[in-house]
């Protein structure tokens, strides 16, 4: 990497620039977007520092928003687009490690930068003056190291999430974070108790959608999981002496993280599959570890811990239901019927099956190589059947069984529970004989359902 290295901007970003320029003002692009830029990655955002302070930016432009006027920060907007102008500033004292008393600005880029986290963050850029690189960013994308601006006790005194934003930019980029950096996470991880569990969830997500999921290992390392999810420490030292094991729950979790695909709801679902198996585990007189029940034991688990981050709904209710189901292939026969995938899948869900089917992979080639080759060929029976059923497009739910609630009615049975029952008994049949999925079948045959 060069120090006269070149970027690319959007034209409605340089237009900007231009703008304030030409009205006597310093602006140039700064942060993320000059990082990604420089490591030929597209930035998300594109957001810009300036000299002039939010009203001045509001007269030079037609429309904006006033995102975060209070802390300089104006939306100027094209069409649905919007940029970010910031006025340089300097932050005041930190009282709560998130917020600082007052904002104050300045007519000085190198006092904005001061205040930045991390030194690959720190970078500015003009499209004619080119970059200003004031605490070697450059060199630390060179040398693949995430470290902090200055005194890295100052910086994370300052806003203590940046210790778990300092994990996720290793882990999204694949960098080690530089020995001071860490000495000083170390000495201060405690102090993320005072950061909101929405801002805790957005960085956790990040990490374990990243390129390397099993980074959350040093979160680890450095005392970060101990304050923000401490079910995943239990995990670490709970050892696992048993056939189908080579790893500790915490060790077999990090590599099941890597083995699926970075998807939120699979990530999380690996997260926290096993999360219950520290407070299930017993051993037995030969020494063995056992771990009965501890699906249901994680997804009771995984529940409060999603609620406790402040997840939605959504993302609870689908990462619960395959915590819960994840072991479901280990109980099933060799000779399996098609019907008990069929009712399985009833059970789970069908819109939940294909992830099952992902998990399932990923838990497998996170354990020993025990019986590997006898699960896989069972793992590909359990496919194939579900393929076959989807291609036949059996009915595997109340909205696709050919009688409904109005049927009954006609028929005469008073409205009530008993209808219900009455269906749930015929899908019931017609999972075991999707034959019997036939209107005229199923209402001639009312009697051995009532």
């Amino acid at each position: 990497m060069k120090k006269d290295i070149k970027i690319t901007m959007p034209e409605q970003v340089a237009l900007i620039i231009n703008t304030l320029n030409e009205a006597g003002f310093e602006a140039c692009v700064v942060g993320g977007c000059v990082r990604d830029s420089i490591m030929g990655r597209v930035p998300d955002d594109w957001d810009i520092t300036t000299s002039a302070d939010p009203l001045e930016v509001k007269k030079l432009f037609r429309r904006t928003v006033d995102t975060g006027i209070k802390h300089g920060t104006v939306t100027v907007m094209f069409g649905k687009i919007g940029y970010e102008v910031t006025t340089y500033r300097i932050d005041g004292e930190y009282e709560d490690n998130r917020h600082p008393k007052e904002v104050i600005f300045t007519k000085s880029l190198a006092e904005d930068l001061k205040r930045r986290d991390f030194t690959i963050n720190a970078m500015a850029y003009h499209p004619k003056e080119g970059l200003v690189d004031l605490f070697d960013g450059v060199g630390d994308l060179e040398r693949k190291c995430i470290r902090c601006v200055g005194c890295p006790e100052e910086r994370f005194s300052e806003d203590a999430l940046r210790m778990m934003r300092c994990v996720r930019f290793s882990a999204q980029f694949g960098y080690t974070i530089e020995e001071k950096t860490k000495q000083a996470i170390r000495k201060l991880a405690g102090n993320l108790r005072s950061v909101s569990a929405e801002r805790i969830r957005v960085e956790l997500v990040k990490l374990l959608t990243s390129d390397h999921p099993d980074y959350l290992q040093e979160a680890w390392e450095l005392g970060i999981t101990k304050i923000v999810l401490p079910e995943f420490d239990a995990c670490m030292g709970t050892p696992q002496n048993n056939p189908h094991h080579c790893y500790s729950v915490g060790e077999h979790t990090l590599k099941s993280l890597k083995a699926v695909r970075a998807d939120k709801v699979l990530r999380l679902t690996m997260l926290l599959h096993d999360i219950g198996k520290p407070l299930t585990k017993t051993t037995d007189e030969m020494g063995k570890d056992h771990f009965k029940k501890h699906p249901k034991e994680s997804a009771k688990l995984a529940k409060n811990i999603l609620q406790r981050l402040k997840f939605d709904n959504d993302t609870l209710r689908r990462v619960c239901r395959l915590v819960e189901y994840h072991d479901w292939s280990i109980d099933l026969k060799d000779n399996l019927r098609i019907s008990t995938v069929r009712r399985l899948i009833a059970e789970i869900g069908e819109e939940a099956f294909p992830d099952m089917f992902e998990v399932n992979r990923a838990d497998l080639l996170a354990q020993s190589m025990h019986l590997r080759e006898e699960k896989q060929a069972k793992q590909k029976r359990l496919e194939d059947m579900y393929h076959e059923i989807q291609e036949r497009k059996e009915c595997l739910s109340l909205k696709d069984l050919a009688v409904n609630g109005r049927d009954l009615l006609e028929k005469g049975l008073r409205p009530g529970r008993e209808i219900g029952e009455i269906l749930q008994r015929m899908l019931s049949d017609v999972l075991e004989d999707p034959a019997h999925n036939e209107k005229k079948y199923l209402l001639n045959n009312l009697k051995q359902y009532l």
